[in-house]
């Protein structure tokens, strides 16, 4: 990885050997010292010979800018080159010139399928074949199914109220699901201690060094798509902030060697019941590390990765806005029913944050917006009845269609 120079504390800028299997920087205890790819990218601008041309098969289009040697197979299903949709019913109804990229159309219906692929790959690089991860369900379902692929043996750590529609997937691929008695940070930290004890490789995002590098494919892919008409905002749901900085990364390398000529301002998005991130970039003192809310993809109390989200916010002149719970449902249903888009509660969550930045007057009449959906509706269907409503009952009798259209004989 001759494109790749260190991995680089975010804390003390203490700098590791990337070909060393290593999470975090050791000089630090009490919190994590989160280490960030650093690449030499001369180097990366070389090894780069695609077209710009917006036909993107897959993430591996960029993979001169991904940590992987020349020499690995990657273990994929072809992630990523997801659609950008322009959006204009919902954009009407937000008051913004707004474009949809959705990802969750991915090969396990959610966006960090593209981050399990490349730790997936840099498992086989370290000669790890158990994978590891805490989850309350997306994570999980994407590394099994990646797992299932690579021919690698998955063990799963789940919180009790993880929505069972979620897990359905991970035991169809095969892989061990562990419902832990507890949170989703009690399910983190248990992952953590295994992956210490038994060695197995662990996809943790909070943690692994990798996976913000294969998320920042998300960004490449929309500086690709939006050359032409590149937008004021980019607006992603936040959880533990490894994916906004992700789509960061790769949007400002995109503006950074030439590619476009600007990057967008990023607008992170939290549920009022989980709210970590925002409140340190607002500078909040009432941090609360108890999550309570109906995303579950971004039920996250204690963010391991809020020093990158925060950075990412801060470096593009961006913003954070939280939104309730029925915000987030409303915001579920108003993207299913003007655009045919279904996105889980999570995904749902930056159409509900654009319309409160709108309220707040953070984001301006007519800006040019895109929203990322980092998953699908499929993943949580409960939260969509509750976002859409019941099915109304009739009788096998024509005369009741009828009677509820009247207008229409």
């Amino acid at each position: 990885m001759d494109h790749v120079e260190a991995l680089s504390c975010v804390l003390c800028d203490e700098t590791y050997d990337p070909d060393q299997l290593i999470y975090t920087c050791p000089n630090h205890e009490s919190v994590r010292g989160i280490l960030e790819v650093v690449y030499d990218y001369d180097r990366v601008a070389e090894r780069f010979d695609e077209s710009m041309d917006g036909r993107i098969d897959s993430q591996w289009k960029y993979r001169a800018f991904l940590p992987v040697a020349d020499d690995s197979t990657p273990v994929t299903l072809g992630e990523g080159g997801t659609p950008l949709l322009d959006a204009p019913r919902l954009g009407d109804e937000l008051g913004v010139d707004l474009r949809v990229k959705d990802d969750g159309r991915n090969p396990t219906g959610v966006l960090k399928d593209r981050a399990t692929a490349v730790s997936l790959t840099k498992a086989r690089e370290f000669g790890r074949n158990v994978v590891t991860c805490a989850s309350t369900g997306n994570a999980a379902a994407s590394l099994a199914g990646y797992a299932a692929r690579g021919g690698q043996d998955c063990r799963l750590f789940v919180p009790g109220d993880a929505p069972k529609g979620k897990l359905a997937q991970p035991l169809v691929y095969g892989a061990d699901v562990l419902g832990v008695e507890g949170s989703y940070d009690e399910a983190y930290d248990l992952s953590m201690a295994v992956t210490e004890r038994f060695g197995w490789y662990n996809r943790n995002a909070a943690v692994n060094p990798f996976q913000v590098e294969g998320k920042r494919t998300v960004g490449h892919e929309l500086a690709e798509q939006t050359q032409e008409d590149l937008p004021d905002w980019l607006v992603f749901s936040m959880g533990d902030g490894c994916t906004i900085a992700g789509g960061w990364k790769g949007f400002r390398e995109f503006r950074d060697l030439g590619f476009v000529d600007d990057a967008p301002k990023m607008l992170g998005v939290q549920a009022h019941g989980a709210s970590a991130i925002h409140d340190a970039f607002q500078e909040h003192d009432d941090v609360d590390e108890v999550a309570d809310t109906v995303a579950d993809s971004i039920a996250v109390g204690r963010p391991r990765n809020t020093v990158k989200a925060c950075m990412a916010l801060e470096e593009s002149d961006g913003d954070s806005v939280l939104v309730s719970d029925e915000e987030i449902l409303a915001g579920e249903a108003l993207l299913g029913r003007t655009e045919g888009i279904y996105a889980e509660p999570a995904g749902a969550a930056p159409v509900a944050g654009v319309k409160k930045a709108r309220e707040q007057g953070i984001i301006e009449p007519g800006e040019s917006v895109v929203v990322v959906v980092t998953g699908n509706g499929l993943k949580d269907t409960e939260s969509a009845m509750r976002a859409a409503g019941e099915v109304e009952s009739i009788a096998p009798d024509i005369d009741d269609v009828i009677e509820r259209y009247p207008d229409e004989v």
